[in-house]
């Protein structure tokens, strides 16, 4: 994971490379998506793997809380492109590549069972439905 770029997303911009967002305000603040949003941060790569990997590390991230450590503002939490880029590059600094990608696959598993129990969830509510209609 050589470069990325961070930088506040303009609603209208599109991107021509590998990119993704990342929520700057609210409680979910630090979360990464594939779609933009008002209040979000774009992050721009050199090459697919790069963002793919980057995706999965800001995600490892939202879900062990590192970026709610520097969430400010008392109505409505934010986090400052600094601090997200502060905590993207010492998470980068303090990994080992290795056990980085493992845990990517591993994390990669997780969503995809994830999904299917949501779909799983979804299907058994339409049988409910259907079961109670006459």
């Amino acid at each position: 994971m050589s470069t990325f770029e961070i930088k506040t997303h303009q609603a209208g911009r599109t991107y021509s490379g590998p990119h993704f967002f990342i929520l700057c305000k609210g409680l979910n603040s630090g979360r990464p998506m594939p779609e933009p949003c008002p209040n979000c941060f774009v992050i721009t790569t050199n090459s697919e793997d790069v963002r793919e990997s980057l995706f999965y590390l800001c995600q490892a991230l939202k879900i062990g809380k590192y970026f709610s450590y520097y969430l400010k503002g008392s109505v409505i939490p934010f986090i400052c492109i600094m601090d997200a880029r502060t905590v993207i590059k010492n998470a980068l600094q303090n990994k080992e590549q290795q056990a980085w990608d493992n845990k990517i696959l591993k994390l990669q598993k997780i969503e995809a069972f994830e999904a299917n129990l949501k779909l799983q969830l979804k299907t058994i509510s339409e049988l409910k439905m259907a079961l109670l209609r006459f």
